[in-house]
Parts: structure tokens; C-alpha cells; sequence
């Protein structure tokens, strides 16, 4: 081959290379009659919707010890899907404890009804007017789901948040709801120096406008609900529960006892968690083991 073809050729490879990057990315078209749930992604065009393939073994049932936040939500999602006035919900405490978990455990449950889910970072929240662009009119309900919603101290990107926040969930058709997870109730942090600076006037105390500011970002959603640390004693009911369904699935006989109790509480001492998250993997741990030791 002639050398100066060779040559051309290894530009242009070199030339497409550099330009692929600006190339638009192909877009997967959505079939919501099956698709369960997606993630928005930002591409070199905006934004588009990411099919995503999901579990659904996370039931309603899973979720033990917090039976109020628990039907708290699922009457919320019951009231949206039936059309009827709904909230959007923070979901707000201690990590570990149930927050996402049951978020898309109520997915599972009301999948067959046109639940649909979609995660959504909290990066790319400024994009809700295009992700609800692509919801409107369509018959299934979908929440979006935005997880780990908090702002560390000094950024001050909450406010442009809190913003579209405003305009998006006021305007967001009736089949859109927005639950977010986080591990502040106020998702931003407050600082002693912002009560640094009350007034009193004529007997009245004004807060400094930066408290306000901040708490105003948690008041765009009208449903609160806290999730606590475990106790012992139900970090050891979640336990039995998550073994009792592992064993079952493997058709290991156990019982439980003072030593399997005692064995938990130490894991949960040596990983500083005594939540959920910790008590699952726990059974694991614990049902694999003496699944071992029946097959050596």
C-alpha cells in the first residue's frame, strides 16, 4: 500500500478518535409497558433516560421496625397512583436504616400498577424540567428518585437547587412525585455563626436570613419522614428475619439462640452499625457459614 494512503489513513483514524467524544450518544427508546425504572444521564445533548434492569425482590414485608414510616409512605404512593393529592417526601436519619430500601420496595408492590422509578443524582437535579418534559402524558406514575440529597458546608448550589425545586415540583404534571433520601433533616449544614446575627426589633427576634435560607430547601417536600438508630433488640429482629428468609431459600434448619445473638452483637460492634443494612449482611455472613460447614 502506498505510504502516503497509509499516512491519510492514520489521520483520519486519529481525526475520528478526537471527534467521537462529540458525536451524539444513542438513546435507548423506553417501552414503559415493561421497563420498571431508569436513570437520568447527561450526555453531550442534555440528558436522556437509561432503561435500567432491577430487582424486585425488596418486599414491604422486609422492612422491619419501622412500621410507621413504612405505611406513612405507602399510603402516600397509594394516593398517587389513585390519582388522589400526594406529597413529595424527604426520607431523612441514620444510614443504613430502611430509606432507600423502601422506596423500592414500594416499586416492587405497585409495579403491576404503573409505579415507575427513576434515579435521578443530585448533580442533575437542575435537569427536572427536561426529565419531567419526558414523563408528561404518559399513563404510568413515576417517582423520581433522588438518594443522599445533602449539601456540605460552603457550597451554595442548594439555593439554585432550592430553585428548581420551586418551579419544577409546582409545575410537574400529576403522574410525577419526587422522594429523596438523606441523612440531614435540613440537608444543608447550620452553623453556630448563622445565629450570630439575630436582631431585636421593636420586641420581635428576625433570624439571620441564612437559616431561613437553608431550612427553606427541606420545606419543598410536605411529607417528613425520621428514620432512627437501631436498637438491639430490633437490629437482632431484623437479623432473624433476613436469616429466616436465607434459610428458607436454602433449605438450611436453624434455631435461634443465645450464642447466635451474641455473635450478631459483636458483628455489629466491630463495624460501629447497628442498622439494617448491617443485620442483613450479618445473615449472610452467618447462613453462608453454616451452609459451609454442611459441605465441607
Amino acid at each position: 500500500m502506498d505510504s502516503r494512503l497509509i499516512t491519510f489513513l492514520e489521520r483520519a483514524e486519529t481525526l475520528m478518535a478526537r471527534l467521537e467524544p462529540l458525536l451524539p450518544t444513542p438513546r435507548a427508546t423506553i417501552d414503559w409497558g415493561h421497563t420498571l425504572a431508569a436513570r437520568w444521564q447527561r450526555d453531550n445533548r442534555g440528558g436522556f433516560l437509561l432503561p435500567l434492569e432491577v430487582s424486585l425482590d425488596m418486599r414491604l414485608s422486609d422492612l422491619i421496625g419501622v412500621d410507621r414510616q413504612r405505611d406513612q409512605l405507602a399510603g402516600n404512593t397509594r394516593q398517587f397512583l389513585d390519582g388522589l393529592p400526594a406529597n413529595h417526601a424527604l426520607l431523612w436519619g441514620s444510614r443504613g436504616t430502611g430509606k432507600s430500601s423502601l422506596v423500592r420496595a414500594l416499586l416492587a408492590e405497585h409495579a403491576a400498577s404503573g409505579l415507575r422509578l427513576i434515579e435521578i443524582e443530585r448533580d442533575h437535579l437542575a435537569d427536572l424540567p427536561r426529565v419531567v418534559e419526558h414523563l408528561h402524558k404518559l399513563p404510568q406514575r413515576f417517582v423520581l428518585f433522588c438518594d443522599d440529597l445533602s449539601f456540605e458546608a460552603g457550597e451554595s448550589d442548594y439555593r439554585v437547587l432550592k430553585s428548581v425545586l420551586d418551579g419544577s415540583l409546582e409545575q410537574a404534571p400529576d403522574n410525577v412525585l419526587l422522594y429523596a433520601t438523606s441523612n440531614r433533616r435540613h440537608l444543608v449544614p447550620e452553623k453556630q455563626s448563622d445565629n450570630e446575627h439575630w436582631q431585636l426589633v421593636d420586641g420581635e427576634v428576625h433570624p439571620n436570613e441564612a437559616v431561613e435560607d437553608k431550612i427553606a430547601l427541606s420545606d419543598r417536600f410536605g411529607l417528613w419522614l425520621s428514620f432512627y438508630p437501631f436498637t438491639q433488640d430490633h437490629f437482632l429482629s431484623v437479623v432473624e428475619h433476613w436469616i429466616t428468609a436465607l434459610a428458607k431459600q436454602s433449605g438450611l434448619e436453624w434455631a435461634r439462640d443465645e450464642e447466635l445473638d451474641k455473635t450478631a452483637i459483636r458483628w455489629a460492634t466491630g463495624r460501629g452499625n447497628r442498622n439494617g443494612r448491617c443485620a442483613y449482611q450479618f445473615a449472610r455472613y452467618w447462613v453462608g457459614l453454616k451452609l459451609l460447614e454442611q459441605h465441607p
